[in-house]
């Protein structure tokens, strides 16, 4: 059903616009102009979240969601060597951001390069190199300008607040495994994308009134903490879990019974499951231990809905993630066979 090129294609150029929360609007920019001319119309939230509205048979209205917001890092100060003190957006997981190459985006649109580094940074100068503690009080940027001083850095213009963006580091393998950074959620908001260009190019109506939401502050635990209140039901489209007493694999849509913030709805989510089922799709059904989602946002925003989770399957998350063609196609047979 997915064409694997033109979803790969769509997916590399969503990992490569930077988009950590608080600074979406280049993505959600992106994401407007691409659902404008595949037919549908489309709003803004005051604090920046797409909504493109899909008309159904029955004034029923329901939401699909998923975040395009990312994990990153902000400015916290700058070191009089000219090196950068850091802050994180989010819970990326710090020791898998020793040597990367981030962006630092000024206020004033512009951007620099530099490197993620170490407090100790060599093995030939200090003996702790491979020891030291990886967190936001040991390592710091270092700019690729000639900067010695925090004046020459103030003098480009880079101040405290600034977000620090860092690479994806997007791999697509001719086998079918996608590696980078952030597919928690683009993966995600491409399968979605991937249900509208579905919807518009066989001229196909739902069976409700969809809203299809594209949250930009999930991360740091709001991004759909108000929906639009004619929304009856939720679905949210998120990563799945790999690991520890987890029965998905970087194969299947996981259906999530129940994470840190308690059970989805069960008649909702047994639904998915019997779809996934006589579907004969790939899915696992698990309970995640440390993890909160966009539905979970707009239950504690005090919506009184019905809310499930499902989401393709993908490894190391957090960190240097990986899943395959297949997670994503799984998710997308399932949200279409939900809303239609």
């Amino acid at each position: 059903m997915l064409n694997q090129t033109e979803l790969f294609d769509f997916l590399k150029q969503l990992l490569l616009i930077d988009s950590p929360s608080g600074y979406t609007h280049h993505v959600i920019d992106f994401l407007d102009s691409h659902a404008k001319k595949l037919g549908f119309s489309t709003s803004r939230t005051p604090k920046g979240n797409l909504v493109v509205h899909v008309a159904g048979c029955s004034n029923k209205t329901v939401g699909v969601a998923a975040h395009v917001d990312t994990l990153g890092l902000m400015v916290r100060s700058i070191n009089a060597d000219g090196t950068l003190v850091v802050t994180p957006i989010g819970g990326i997981t710090i020791p898998t951001l020793d040597s990367e190459y981030v962006n630092v985006i000024t206020r004033d649109n512009k951007i620099y390069t530099g490197t993620i580094r170490s407090n100790s940074t060599s093995s030939h100068v200090y003996p702790d190199a491979a020891t030291r503690a990886r967190n936001c009080d040991e390592i710091h940027v270092k700019l690729d300008e000639i900067v010695n001083s925090k004046q020459d850095v103030l003098a480009l213009g880079i101040q405290n607040g600034d977000i620090i963006a860092v690479d994806p580091k997007v791999f697509i393998s001719e086998s079918g495994y996608i590696k980078s950074r952030f597919l928690d959620d683009k993966a995600s908001v491409a399968a979605l994308f991937s249900v509208l260009t579905h919807l518009s190019q066989n001229n196909i109506t739902p069976k409700h009134n969809i809203q299809f939401i594209i949250s930009t502050y999930e991360e740091v635990g709001h991004g759909a903490s108000y929906i639009d209140p004619i929304i009856e039901e939720l679905l949210t489209v998120d990563m799945g879990c790999i690991g520890k007493d987890l029965s998905c694999t970087e194969f299947d849509v996981s259906i999530c019974a129940k994470d840190s913030s308690g059970p989805y709805d069960y008649e909702m989510t047994t639904k998915l499951i019997q779809l996934a089922k006589s579907n004969a799709l790939n899915y696992a059904i698990d309970i995640y231990p440390f993890y909160g989602s966009d539905g979970s946002a707009a239950l504690r925003g005090g919506a009184n809905i019905k809310v499930a989770l499902i989401g393709p399957g993908i490894a190391n998350s957090h960190g240097l993630e990986r899943t395959h063609f297949d997670a994503i196609q799984n998710t997308v047979k399932l949200i279409l066979l939900y809303i239609c």
